[in-house]
């Protein structure tokens, strides 16, 4: 039920006559048909929360009894009260909103606390696994956790700092593929396509703020069930953006559908934010016949002179219609002409003595344009970047070929050397270093397969660990360097991150020149729908170790990055098999990379304010300085304290010797200080070195996120 028609059922309780003239008029308002997209905006998604402790003033569910598989009591009551007895933890529960009042004595173990997506949320953070072989590298970080949650705490760390963003959400195919409001959304929902554009238009909010706006990609995969919604989407969220579509292909074999053409391909969206442009490959994409590697040591190749668009007439271009005069004995350009008016007869332009002149006339015999102006083709017949070739004297005709400006520029600059000259001057050139190759928007890749280069790379990875649909990982790879691959200290973003092919593609390409990438990966413990049955029926239920284990992020995310940089399946054993493509090397490599788990928990102000919460507030403070070294993970005694990348003064009767920590520390980017005294935060800022920004605690992080909360929820 949209927000809109549970109002209208709450007036028509209420007073039934307005509740029916409200009706009437929403049903007039919903039967016009708008350009562009129009969708319901859902009452906030609400998400079990299992791992958190519950407290006074939580919203619960009551929970079905163990080793039941029925659906429980979805209402939502409000805890007004947490005691003990004969020894067991109860709660007592109210049902807020209601006529009549309503209460209840549940025991704590049979509660979950759930959020509601307009609650405000003040998140921390615990380690929960390390894996590290990357020396003083940036630290990739999983975190596991509902990702509208985790993007609102990077809010606080990464606001404006995110390079780029690649997620593959779900596709909604009506296959139990995702959940909304716990419930999965199955392919007769009548609100189906207007809850998934619901749930993705919360979560693009919240990343909009987190690219960098002054060069940063948005990178969306999706199939033909949502890409038409998501296309208006992008736009209406991305309004700056310039967006593009790409067709891959990820399996030629195709997906059989009786009656219906075979799928054999999906969509990427590209949201390029700011000066952000896509940069040339090493393919084309389309296919793999030409590779721009292979060109090296290769002759420049010459472009015919003559414009072939068909807006190519005389007269569009008032000077690029001259004549270009060839000796009639060698063949070779003379000279260039001057341009001549649309009113002057080409055929009576006198040439010079023992010339004859050659116009950029269509193949039909109309009259065109050349593609340079004659002032560019004398300067380039002086320095043999313009030259006629298969000469046929008989009929006095030339082929008039030169140089693009990007490859005279290029051999002006070193890039391409010059070898020699043909007799008429012309150069003779080769490559000397790759030559990039513009992508085209047809992707058809052997290495985007994604059985090969998902599924199969995985089951190395996670042996008789499954996972459905993984993306291949040269794809993500391939995808991301475009954006990132001039950027050895990008900050890639993945907040649908499933199995983590992300964070191991990015892996692949700082291996690939040195970089320094890091990438965030964020998923919930979700456990998959044909399995919750089995351990329901068990006795278990989300929160117990037994049942949690099964999670997606504890199954497979967090095992498959570990794996990745180990090169170690999760038993022990070395990973069979060789990575393909780009470089080739045995997986049981690994990479030299480190990376950290986490599990977002939820905190309240007052633990935040009296320093209760500090060990869970820390993890946000590391990453908000570049994931990089040692990180403060308690108060420090002393008063303070200054690691790699950032310093904390937590008394500030300590002031001077942390100062003299700073101004001595090298790399430092961020001094979180202690206090509620601005203008002794100010000052304190103030004498900062040039480059440390200066942040007060806990007034920062408080303001963040309740702003957070009212820009977009």
């Amino acid at each position: 039920m949209s927000r809109l028609t549970d109002l209208i059922a709450q007036a028509k309780a209420k007073d039934a006559k307005i509740g029916t003239d409200l009706e009437r008029e929403f049903r007039a308002l919903s039967s016009r048909l708008p350009f562009g997209l129009n969708f319901e905006r859902h009452r906030p998604e609400a998400v079990e929360l299992p791992l958190r402790p519950i407290r006074k003033g939580d919203k619960v569910r009551v929970l079905p009894e163990r080793g039941s598989t029925r659906k429980g009591d979805q209402r939502l009551w409000l805890v007004t009260k947490i005691g003990k007895e004969s020894g067991r933890k109860e709660a007592v529960l109210e049902l807020p909103d209601t006529a009549e009042s309503q209460a209840q004595t549940v025991a704590l173990d049979d509660l979950i606390v759930v959020a509601e997506f307009k609650d405000t949320i003040y998140p921390g953070l615990v380690s929960t696994d390390k894996v590290t072989r990357g020396g003083d590298k940036p630290c990739h970080t999983v975190i596991n956790g509902e990702n509208y949650h985790v993007l609102k705490a990077l809010t606080y760390t990464h606001r404006g700092k995110v390079d780029a963003i690649y997620i593959d959400p779900p596709y909604n195919t009506g296959a139990k593929d995702w959940k909304y409001n716990n419930d999965y959304v199955e392919g007769d929902d009548l609100y189906r396509h207007s809850k998934w554009l619901a749930m993705m238009e919360r979560r693009l909010l919240i990343a909009r703020q987190l690219l960098n706006p002054a060069n940063s990609v948005l990178i969306v995969t999706i199939d033909e069930k949502e890409y038409l919604r998501l296309g208006l989407l992008l736009e209406q969220v991305f309004p700056e953006a310039q967006i593009e579509m790409i067709t891959t292909v990820i399996s030629a074999k195709g997906v059989a559908r009786f009656g219906q053409f075979s799928r054999v391909e999906e969509f990427i969206f590209f949201a390029r934010i700011g000066k952000s442009t896509v940069q040339l490959g090493e393919q084309n994409m389309l296919d793999e016949s030409r590779s721009a590697t292979a060109q090296i040591g290769k002759d420049i190749d010459w472009l015919g002179l003559r414009r072939r668009e068909p807006t190519a007439k005389r007269g569009a271009r008032p000077n690029q219609f001259y004549p270009i005069f060839v000796d009639t004995k060698t063949g070779h350009i003379e000279s260039i002409g001057e341009p001549i008016t649309d009113d002057v007869d080409r055929l009576k332009v006198k040439t010079p003595k023992g010339t004859f002149a050659v116009w950029p006339l269509r193949p039909n015999g109309g009259e065109g344009l050349w593609g340079i102006t004659p002032e560019t083709a004398k300067r380039y017949l002086k320095d043999g970047y313009i030259r006629a070739r298969n000469y046929k004297p008989e009929f006095e005709q030339v082929a008039i070929h030169y140089l693009p400006s990007g490859t005279v520029s290029a051999i002006q600059d070193g890039r391409i050397d010059v070898v020699g000259r043909d007799p008429d001057g012309a150069v003779q050139a080769v490559h000397r270093e790759r030559k990039g190759v513009i992508p085209k928007r047809v992707w058809n890749m052997t290495s985007h397969n994604a059985e090969n280069g998902g599924s199969l790379i995985l089951s190395k990875l996670l042996p008789d660990r499954r996972f459905p649909f993984p993306k291949s990982l040269y794809a993500v790879e391939g995808s991301l360097r475009f954006f990132v691959g001039d950027k050895p200290e990008a900050v890639i973003l993945d907040f649908f991150s499933g199995s983590g092919t992300t964070a191991h593609a990015v892996m692949r390409l700082n291996k690939q020149d040195g970089g320094r990438r890091q990438c965030i990966s964020v998923t919930n413990n979700e456990v998959a729908a044909d399995e919750q049955k089995a351990l329901r029926e068990q006795g278990l239920r989300p929160g117990d170790p037994e049942w949690e284990k099964h999670g997606i992020c504890d199954y497979i995310t967090k095992p498959r990055v570990a794996a990745a940089i180990t090169g170690k399946t999760p038993d022990g054993a070395l990973i069979k098999g060789d990575y393909k493509f780009t470089d080739e090397f045995p997986m049981a490599e690994g990479f030299e990379e480190n990376a950290e788990c986490f599990t977002l928990t939820y905190e309240t102000p007052v633990a935040v304010s009296h320093h209760t919460a500090f060990a869970r507030i820390a993890p946000l403070l590391w990453p908000r300085a570049g994931s990089r070294g040692r990180r403060i993970d308690r108060l420090p005694a002393a008063g303070w304290a200054v690691v790699d990348a950032y310093g904390l003064l937590f008394n500030t009767d300590f002031s001077e010797p942390f100062m003299a920590a700073v101004r001595q520390a090298a790399g430092l980017r961020v001094a979180f200080i202690v206090t509620d005294d601005d203008q002794r935060f100010q000052s304190l800022a103030q004498d900062l070195p040039k480059g440390v920004e200066a942040v007060r605690l806990y007034e920062s992080y408080l303001t963040n996120f309740a702003f957070a909360n009212g820009d977009d929820a």
